[in-house]
C-alpha cells in the first residue's frame, strides 16, 4: 500500500470516529516530508465554530509547529476541501492535497461546497453575498509602512 493510501485511510477513519462522536464526516491528515505530524477532525460540533474543518484545524496545529509556510506538507482528507481551506493551503504553501469523497460524491447527502466554490469564483458583483468595496486613501500608505517594516526579512 502506497502512503497516499495509507495517509488517506487514517483520514477516512478519523472522519469515521467522529461520526461515531457526534460530528461530521471530516477528518484530516497533515504529513510534512511524508510522515504523519497532526491529524484533526471536524469540530463545528463541538465549537460552534463555522470554520473548525479538520483541514484548517491541521494547518493551524502545524503551523503552531512549522511555522507560516507549510513547503513539504501534503494533506489527506476524507473530502473534497471546500473553498475556505483551499484558500488555507494556497495562502501557507502546502504542496499537495488528496482526497477521498468528492464534491458530487457528498452532495445527495448535503456535504457538498461546490455551490461556494462556484459562487467565490464569480465576479465580486454576480456574487449571492453583497460585498462593496469602499477605498480608503489611507491604504496604500498603511501598506507601504507594513512593506517597509518587513523588508529585511
Amino acid at each position: 500500500m502506497s502512503a497516499d493510501q495509507q495517509h488517506l485511510l487514517r483520514a477516512v477513519a478519523l472522519a469515521r470516529a467522529n461520526v461515531a462522536e457526534g460530528g461530521r464526516p471530516f477528518g484530516a491528515v497533515l504529513t510534512h516530508n511524508g510522515e504523519a505530524l497532526v491529524e484533526a477532525v471536524n469540530e463545528i460540533h463541538l465549537s460552534q465554530d463555522p470554520t473548525a474543518h479538520a483541514e484548517l484545524l491541521a494547518i493551524r496545529a502545524a503551523s503552531r509547529q512549522l511555522g507560516t509556510r507549510l513547503e513539504g506538507c501534503v494533506i489527506y482528507a476524507s473530502g473534497q476541501p471546500c473553498p475556505m481551506c483551499l484558500s488555507a493551503m494556497y495562502l501557507c504553501g502546502v504542496e499537495r492535497v488528496v482526497f477521498a469523497a468528492s464534491n458530487a460524491m457528498a452532495e445527495p447527502y448535503g456535504l457538498s461546497t461546490a455551490t461556494i466554490g462556484q459562487q467565490v469564483g464569480l465576479p465580486l458583483s454576480e456574487q449571492r453575498l453583497p460585498i462593496q468595496h469602499r477605498p480608503d486613501a489611507a491604504m496604500p500608505a498603511l501598506y507601504q509602512h507594513w512593506k517597509n517594516l518587513h523588508a529585511a526579512e
